[in-house]
């Protein structure tokens, strides 16, 4: 069974940063494209910042120039770096990763963290 588990949400100010970060775990025999999306409350999931497996990345344009995207592969983790936050980020984030695990090809979700601007 392959996971994703995020870490790193929490309380910030407007202006400060933070880096979640998310690990994939389980039989996995590699990870193409890897992404980070974003929920707020009544809103949709929306996609935030994508990572490909040889590091082209794709911002939402609302986080173009303050959050940054990156992944470790030996590791199986990617990270988000968060910053000039605003309260308009406030969502809970997701992991996202499309992962070739023993049954074949899968997409991947996190749990969920929850990121929270305050002004």
């Amino acid at each position: 069974q392959v996971q994703l588990v995020e870490s790193g949400g929490g309380l910030v100010q407007a202006g400060g940063s933070l880096r979640l970060s998310c690990a994939a775990s389980g039989i996995i025999f590699g990870i193409n494209d890897m992404g980070w999306y974003r929920q707020a409350p009544g809103k949709q999931r929306e996609l935030v910042a994508a990572i490909t497996s040889g590091s082209s990345t794709n911002y939402a344009d609302s986080v173009k120039g303050r959050f940054a995207i990156s992944r470790d592969n030996a590791k199986n983790m990617v990270y988000l770096q968060m910053n000039s936050l605003k309260p308009e980020d406030t969502a809970v984030y997701y992991c996202n990763a499309r992962v070739v695990a023993v049954i074949g090809g899968l997409e991947v979700w996190g749990q969920g963290t929850l990121v929270t601007v305050s002004s």
